[in-house]
């Protein structure tokens, strides 16, 4: 047998965790996935949204969202901007490891829309500029997972 996820969003439901810190890229982000998501037949009211203060925040929301059971899969979203101190780093690691683990630990695709960039000029590339919308890219990964996922636990 050979699982496979779709990209069609019909009966999914999706909730969204978003920084507010960078606000201005994060917003690019956040419109790029509901748009993705829309676009692949899925529903605006099946879209719950969450903000959060800043990327280091992320993983706690996207834990207890997963933990409700209420969605199909979830998309984590930020921006994290390389300075001149180490927060860089730490930020970026712990907002990763912490979704990676809250997915891992709950069963529900979590996929990772958070931009960790060199320059300001890099991040709003990535939020519908010349390198595209990494926003849009998450919610596709997502619309996929949650397919195969149950695709999967439809043939156990």
């Amino acid at each position: 047998m050979i699982y496979s996820g779709n990209l069609l969003a019909h009966n999914l439901k999706f909730g969204i965790v978003i920084s507010r810190w960078h606000d201005l890229i994060n917003s690019k982000l956040l419109e790029g996935a509901i748009d993705a998501i829309v676009r692949h037949g899925g529903m605006q009211e099946n879209i719950q949204i969450a903000y959060v203060p800043g990327s280091y925040e992320i993983p706690l929301m996207c834990k207890k969202m997963a933990e409700s059971k209420k969605y199909s899969a979830i998309i984590a979203i930020g921006t994290v901007i390389r300075g001149q101190t180490l927060h860089f780093d730490l930020i970026a690691s712990e907002a990763v490891k912490g979704i990676a683990q809250a997915s891992l630990n709950c069963g529900v695709p979590i996929s990772l829309g958070i931009l960790t960039t060199d320059t300001l000029e890099q991040a709003f590339e990535r939020a519908g500029s010349k390198q595209g919308n990494k926003g849009a890219e998450a919610a596709l990964a997502a619309i996929e997972m949650a397919n195969v996922i149950e695709q999967f636990e439809k043939d156990k």
